[in-house]
């Protein structure tokens, strides 16, 4: 079952990851940077923040806090403005650090306690506040890619209204 947990959240941390990466991939560079107000974040911001939290969390996960004394996380909060290649390699490194942690793990490490902000997890806690939190952010990604899009967005998921065409042609003849 363990083996399975890992495996599972390994993959829906990479659906996530798809979502991200299909939603940024619509939006024009200056887009990138665009935030509907002063208290939102543009997707730019959105990515630094997850790299930033994504090095300080699966760094020596097993073994330190998983919130880094090097992090700055209220920098991560500043638009800097980046290029899209800075930000997806950005983007990527982050995924990098927490998907090698994630292969490196065995079952057994499930019950083993870390830290974050000084607060005990077991591993399987911090993984599911990790799976918990990074697609909050994807779904951020995704709205504001949508609206800077409107009416040229091309739907991830199922379009609207289409629902039952999706489900005929997903089940078929099938019978429940």
């Amino acid at each position: 079952m363990e083996a399975n947990y890992l495996q599972s959240t390994r993959q829906q941390f990479l659906y996530y990851k798809s979502l991200g990466e299909k939603a940024m991939a619509q939006v024009p560079d200056e887009a990138l940077h665009w935030a509907y107000n002063e208290e939102t974040n543009s997707i730019a911001v959105i990515v630094q923040h997850l790299w930033g939290n994504m090095r300080s969390r699966w760094t020596d996960f097993l073994t330190t806090d998983g919130e880094k004394p090097w992090r700055d996380r209220d920098a991560e909060f500043e638009g800097t403005l980046i290029t899209r290649a800075a930000l997806l390699a950005q983007w990527e490194e982050g995924w990098n650090y927490l998907l090698g942690t994630l292969d490196a793990l065995q079952p057994s490490d499930l019950a083993r306690t870390v830290y974050i902000r000084n607060e005990a997890h077991t591993v399987l806690e911090a993984i599911n506040r990790q799976l918990a939190h990074y697609p909050y952010h994807v779904g951020q990604i995704v709205h504001i890619a949508k609206m800077v899009q409107a009416g040229a967005w091309q739907t991830l998921t199922i379009a609207r209204n289409a629902s039952r065409g999706y489900n005929e042609e997903k089940f078929g003849d099938q019978k429940n």
